[in-house]
């Protein structure tokens, strides 16, 4: 698919700069982002190839506005006078670029069901699911998961989900930010647009993209294995991402079937008898319920302690 043209015309130059710089880091996205100083610049473009988006500021006479056919256009209003046509959409200007793409991509999203704004063609392959899971407290997967994403991520596309009950917002997380909460809220919707809304919810640690532990336990404690299944899958259909690393608690309902979809488990371990003595445990739990095919797909990483 080639890319889809978003334009920026505003008359604060160093504001419309200042987005395009962070819509073209934005590596999910197929824009092609151009700035433009004047509306002439606008008009110079139409005739050269249609307009996907427009963001055009609010200051602009509505009139003059009138001629700019594009199939998205949205006005950066700076306040609740600003005076729109009836094919324009309102987005207010000072507002987070996170919040501003979010109200952007939504509104585009209901229009396509495929989401075209997103760049599919950037996965060739299906995504590597890697489960880091232990029956051990304190057994450091989380810090372990982390640093894998971030080593990874130097060449490929990588998603980190911290799926514990108590995932520690604050601790190796910001205290601000979507959620863990907020993509199953959007799974569980049942649209073909869930890898575009990501752009919007994922946090950056380098280049490794993440989601922020659920701030509610009961957000995650009451999630069925189905519903995370499909928002695993859902995933993998349906963004740029080649791997997702799925950091998993033990008090998840149905765990066992949830690290049944990984492509492959590991299980950080450190040298201590008690250790030892609980993966013994879950081993021959494993083997009891009928899950042997996880049992085989976990590989022991020891660590320091």
């Amino acid at each position: 698919m080639s890319s889809r043209s978003f334009v920026i015309c505003d008359q604060e130059e160093g504001y419309a700069a200042a987005f395009a710089v962070f819509l073209m880091k934005k590596k999910e996205l197929a824009f092609q982002v151009q700035v433009c100083n004047g509306l002439s610049q606008v008009q110079a473009i139409l005739r050269e190839h249609p307009i996907d988006v427009l963001l055009i500021g609010g200051n602009y006479p509505v009139d003059e506005r009138k001629g700019l056919r594009a199939s998205n256009v949205f006005v950066l209003a700076e306040s609740a006078k600003t005076e729109t046509n009836s094919d324009e959409t309102t987005v207010y200007k000072y507002q987070s670029g996170e919040m501003l793409l979010a109200e952007i991509i939504c509104k585009c999203s209901k229009e396509s069901e495929t989401g075209e704004l997103y760049f599919h063609g950037a996965k060739t392959k299906n995504s590597r699911i890697i489960g880091i899971f232990s029956p051990v407290h304190r057994s450091g997967k989380t810090s372990y998961g982390l640093r894998l994403g971030q080593e990874l991520a130097v060449s490929e596309n990588v998603l980190y989900l911290n799926m514990e009950i108590y995932g520690g917002i604050g601790g190796f997380f910001p205290e601000e930010g979507h959620t863990l909460a907020d993509a199953l809220y959007y799974s569980r919707q049942e649209n073909k647009n869930l890898g575009v809304i990501l752009t919007t919810l994922v946090e950056h640690m380098g280049a490794l993209d993440y989601l922020l532990p659920v701030r509610v336990s009961e957000d995650i404690r009451t999630v069925t294995l189905e519903e995370w299944i499909n928002l695993v899958r859902q995933i993998e259909e349906q963004s740029i991402y080649d791997v997702l690393i799925l950091d998993v608690d033990e008090g998840l309902k149905d765990v066992y079937g949830l690290l049944r979809i990984c492509t492959e488990i590991l299980v950080p371990v450190m040298k201590d008898a008690s250790a030892e003595a609980k993966l013994l445990q879950m081993e021959d739990e494993l083997h009891l319920l009928g899950f042997d095919d996880v049992k085989k797909k976990m590989v022991k990483k020891e660590l320091i302690s």
